[in-house]
């Protein structure tokens, strides 16, 4: 009878943490999948940067292509991508994420600077194959929603 018991109990152990290590994989898989979100930000808006210091030359097609890829990253869903706990305050997240906690603890704040920059890619796209003029009177709209975010929910990388 303890033999059966004491089986049970390491096999309960077993099983729960095998629950932590895929909970952990999944915390590290939202992580990088926002991440992943915010370079795609980041490569798109850079490319229409480019363009309005002069550093690539303006080219309609380009710029409507990178603005309208802004679009539809900021349309993405990214509920899952923010699962509580992965702040960089919690424990574990050391060094995976500069996303502070007020992220979460403020919500729907976040949410409403989110709408910001879909707001703003929006008119970016619709300004985008105008010249360069154009991406210069939008690209403030964009950049001032990720500032909005940054200062607020985003700690500086170290």
């Amino acid at each position: 009878m303890k033999r059966m018991i004491l089986s049970a109990m390491v096999a309960a152990g077993v099983i729960a943490g095998a629950g932590v290590a895929v909970s952990g994989e999944a915390e590290d898989k939202a992580i990088k999948a926002r991440q992943a979100v915010m370079q795609l930000y980041s490569f798109n808006l850079g490319k229409l940067g480019a363009m309005v210091k002069g550093e690539m030359e303006y080219d309609a097609a380009q710029a409507k292509l990178a603005a309208d890829n802004l679009v539809k990253a900021a349309s993405i869903g990214q509920d899952a991508m923010w699962p509580e706990g992965t702040a960089m305050e919690d424990a574990g997240m050391e060094g995976k994420t500069w996303a502070k906690k007020a992220a979460w603890t403020t919500y729907p704040e976040v949410a409403n600077k989110h709408k910001a920059l879909q707001e703003a890619a929006a008119k970016m796209a619709d300004a985008a194959g105008g010249g360069v003029d154009a991406i210069k009177a939008a690209i403030g709209g964009v950049g001032g929603s990720c500032k909005g975010c940054h200062e607020n929910f985003r700690a500086p990388k170290k």
